[in-house]
């Protein structure tokens, strides 16, 4: 006999207390909910949306439609307004002020704060290995966060008998100002990506985005791209201009450098 069974007779074996009774049934788990109206029109494509708002035979929830549609192609349009970059940009002297401190201070579209932009000038020399790295890293969150800038030039064309022990160097600008400074990345140990990043984002140079980053295909992490990274369209030839010796805000580690 078994006594777990559901039968006429272990139930009255049950009621004479025979039996102990049977464990409840556990609870069938919830089903998911429907998704909503909403939920179904974010994961189309503005032509998706069009083509929806023509099949419709509803003109209420053709009009709908088309508001969302407007909304999204709004959207999609500020957001190519603010990807203004994506690459790293090589400079020189003569371009320094213009393209980095003056950049900077350029607020982005819709932005209430009024916050700037934030600008990345990567001071680096070829055959060091961990600036070799450094530049790799660069040119992928370059094309990962287009919405900062990256500007970079050979080290002691910036700063004139700029030690090697010093890059690659990161100067981080915002409304005109510098707001970090990093000095000689990666010379403790090799450096991940994320690293960078993470303190990019920390620094004010980076504003993370709300959506998850799109795949930007560029695969420039991988060490097969470290023959990519000669001073070949890094820098101009010339000196770059001004003014970091006067900097203010400086990184901690850099305190006792004088730019």
């Amino acid at each position: 006999m078994n006594p777990n069974e559901d039968t006429e007779f272990n139930e009255a074996l049950r009621k004479h207390g025979i039996l102990p009774p049977l464990e409840p049934a556990p609870p069938s788990p919830s089903p998911p909910p429907s998704p909503t109206f909403d939920d179904i029109l974010e994961g189309l494509t503005p032509t998706e949306l069009r083509q929806l708002g023509e099949d419709t035979q509803d003109d209420t929830a053709e009009r709908y439609i088309a508001q969302h549609r407007a909304q999204r192609l709004a959207q999609e349009r500020l957001e190519a307004q603010l990807n203004r970059f994506g690459t790293v940009i090589p400079i020189g002297r003569d371009d320094y002020t213009r393209e980095v401190t003056e950049a900077s201070k350029q607020d982005e579209l819709a932005d209430d704060v009024a916050r700037g932009t934030g600008v990345v000038c990567v001071l680096y020399k070829d055959g060091i290995p961990r600036s070799d790295r450094a530049y790799i890293h660069v040119r992928t969150l370059a094309a990962r966060h287009p919405r900062t800038k990256f500007v970079s030039i050979v080290g002691d064309k910036c700063i004139p008998n700029l030690p090697d022990s010093r890059v690659p160097m990161f100067i981080v600008y915002r409304k005109g100002e510098i707001v970090t400074q990093i000095t000689a990345w990666g010379s403790d140990r090799e450096r991940r990506l994320e690293e960078l990043e993470v303190l990019l984002i920390a620094s004010g140079a980076i504003i993370p985005s709300k959506k998850p980053p799109a795949d930007s295909g560029d695969g420039l992490d991988d060490e097969s791209e470290e023959e990519d990274t000669s001073s070949q369209g890094r820098s101009k030839s010339t000196w770059a201009n001004k003014s970091v010796r006067n900097a203010s805000k400086r990184d901690d580690s850099d305190s006792d450098f004088d730019l």
